[in-house]
């Protein structure tokens, strides 16, 4: 993975974490966007731990080049809860999840992982708040709309549910499907909506206004 941050004592304090685990390594480290985005595009790790807040190239910039390729890796964004505000466009531009910079080892290690395994970080509660608050100031339901269409009405309550923040088993829970047949509906609303994961399948929930921004339910 890539640790992107101006900070070099944070960018150290991540690597060591990350180097302490047996199946994670950090293979680069960067103090500004423009770094991470070459990094990124030689092909130097599955995962960028990025930074928002840097010196000449962001880590919203930086985010929106990183995941324009198919092929590159995907972000996981550090931001410090309430301050941010450019994590909800740093999630439409492609981020797979942010965490704060707070969070625990064991959280740092297990949303690495999580990313590094193709799905998003939307399971804790200061998600499913932080995507709430920069949804309220998203633009009004556009041509997202129309992309529900091409959804079963089965699946159009999976993605619901997923924009709610549950996990596949209490999707399950809910509707009476076992956890895999909901996994079934999950990669289905991924491939018919040109999705890469759950974070980008909440955002356009709520773009639709399928979800409002406090989660109150379809729209």
């Amino acid at each position: 993975m890539i640790v992107v941050d101006d900070q070099a004592v944070v960018r150290a304090g991540f690597a060591a974490i990350v180097d302490a685990e047996p199946d994670l390594a950090v293979a680069a480290e960067a103090g500004d966007g423009a770094t991470a985005v070459s990094l990124a595009a030689a092909g130097e790790a599955d995962v960028v731990l990025m930074d928002i807040r840097m010196p000449g190239m962001d880590g919203l910039t930086a985010t929106r080049l990183i995941t324009a390729s198919a092929d590159g890796p995907r972000v996981l964004v550090l931001t410090t809860f309430d301050l941010d505000e450019y994590v909800y466009e740093a999630l439409r531009a492609g981020a797979s999840g942010f965490l704060l910079k707070d969070a625990r080892p064991e959280e740092l290690l297990s949303a690495i992982r999580v990313v590094a395994g193709g799905d998003g970080i939307l399971a804790p509660v200061v998600t499913r708040r932080l995507i709430d608050s920069f949804a309220r100031s998203a633009p009004p339901p556009a041509a997202t709309g129309g992309l529900l269409g091409r959804l079963t009405q089965r699946e159009r309550e999976v993605l619901l549910k997923i924009a709610s923040g549950l996990t596949n088993a209490e999707i399950g829970a809910e509707l009476g499907v076992t956890t895999g047949t909901v996994k079934s509906h999950v990669n289905a609303v991924l491939s018919k909506l040109g999705l890469r994961d759950r974070v980008q399948a909440t955002i356009l929930a709520y773009e639709s206004g399928l979800i409002s921004p406090r989660g109150a339910g379809q729209g």
